[in-house]
């Protein structure tokens, strides 16, 4: 064998020697860092006897039914939202983040992760220096809903929120942000993945594979509920009303800016406190839309997701037409234009940008296994002295903005590291 190609086969053996031992290292540590997916709640509970959280003295004790703003209320500050996966949740938490941290509230935070060691249930003994009795204001990050260990962390008068969307377009999301760490999809030989799948899922679908839960009834996992029911079964309807009398509203990432507009009015906020840059969104070239035979597939294969997502869009537009058709749409008009001005404002090209043209490392969102599909902001230059906090607070992805109000995120950082050696 000539010498050159005798050092190239060298040098490729190494590469694979390398690459092995540090997915072994990986797999290791993800097997420390992350709890069994199917972990009973007795298991994940904190211990019988844990103090409940105790409130400050002079906290209000209870939730007005009606929070409007022309009212005289006072602003909500005790917030926990349920942050399911792929609903504009991410563009959410940084409204939350923004509203904590100008108001100097206390985050139950998790140890760590950017999440509660999602997927088995939340337990308060995950959060970053948690102490029997501890209160916070507000709990925002990814988790398997259990509202029990919730409730025991937040004030009584905390609001509980959420947001869904519809489930065949969830689906196909998280099937292209997900699908290269859900092994059974690796079975999938076709050009267009997706479809394939969605011709004969249950020929492909493991429920009891690793990562299985993002690939079906993803909504109903993330609320802490078992997303294999059978439809037919009463849990279903009955898992559907306890959302309903758990959370005080619900949004619909549909109709995100209505959904705001319900948000603000029900916390008391201003309208500074909800404006947004769209967040953690994908280029439109990986966004493939769903065929009409496809889309309908989608729904079926997810069909508790769509029982949940039709009766709070049933509920969303009786709370719209409460609220007042006019209303409602003079404050989305006012919104838009408020978003608007700070995009001409803030934003450098005023547009979002592919992830190799994100000049500020800062500004860099995380990216899914094996691909840079979504897309992130450059932040203006020049930025007058009085926008210049907001604007890149607005535009700052969540994990900087977790570690720059000091979360814990050793896993997180190491995980980005071997991804960016092994250039995944």
């Amino acid at each position: 064998m000539p010498l050159p190609q005798k050092k190239r086969w060298v040098s490729m053996a190494k590469g694979l020697v390398l690459g092995a031992l540090f997915t072994s290292f990986l797999l290791l540590l993800y097997s420390y860092a992350v709890p069994p997916l199917h972990a009973g709640l007795a298991s994940t509970r904190t211990p019988e006897g844990t103090a409940p959280c105790s409130p400050a003295p002079g906290e209000p004790e209870a939730l007005t039914p009606a929070n409007g703003s022309a009212g005289g209320c006072q602003p909500r500050r005790n917030i926990v939202f349920m942050k399911t996966h792929k609903t504009a949740s991410s563009t959410l938490l940084n409204i939350l983040f923004r509203f904590g941290q100008k108001h100097g509230l206390k985050f139950a935070f998790p140890n760590g992760r950017n999440d509660f060691d999602y997927p088995a249930f939340f337990a308060r003994s995950l959060v970053q220096d948690y102490r029997p009795g501890a209160c916070f204001n507000i709990i925002c990050n990814h988790m398997r809903f259990h509202y029990d260990e919730v409730r025991g962390l937040v004030p009584p008068n905390a609001t509980f929120i959420t947001v869904l969307r519809d489930p065949a377009r969830l689906f196909e999301s998280s099937f292209h942000y997900f699908g290269s760490v859900v092994p059974f999809t690796w079975k999938l030989s076709g050009r267009d993945k997706l479809a394939e799948f969605l011709q004969d899922p249950d020929r492909y679908y493991d429920p009891n594979g690793y990562n299985a839960h993002y690939l079906r009834n993803l909504l109903f996992f993330d609320l802490g509920y078992d997303s294999g029911l059978d439809p037919g079964n009463p849990q279903v309807q009955e898992h559907i009303l306890e959302v309903e009398r758990r959370f005080h509203l619900v949004l619909l990432q549909e109709y995100f800016d209505e959904s705001l507009v319900l948000l603000k009015d029900l916390l008391c906020w201003e309208l500074e406190d909800v404006l947004y840059f769209k967040l953690n969104a994908r280029r439109a070239s990986a966004v493939p839309r769903l065929s009409g035979d496809l889309y309908r597939r989608a729904t079926a294969w997810n069909v508790l997701d769509a029982r949940l997502y039709r009766h709070f869009n049933a509920s969303f537009w009786r709370k719209v037409e409460a609220f007042g058709r006019e209303r409602m749409a003079r404050e989305v008009a006012a919104l838009r234009l408020a978003n608007e001005r700070m995009r001409r404002i803030c934003i450098d090209g005023g547009r979002a940008v592919d992830a190799a043209a994100i000049q500020d490392s800062a500004m860099q969102p995380w990216q899914p296994l094996g691909a840079k599909s979504i897309l992130g902001y450059n932040l203006k230059k020049s930025i007058g002295q009085r926008h210049a906090q907001l604007c890149r607070r607005m535009l700052t992805p969540e994990i900087q903005y977790l570690m720059d109000l000091g979360v814990n995120l050793w896993v997180t950082k190491l995980w980005k590291l071997i991804r960016d050696f092994l250039r995944w």
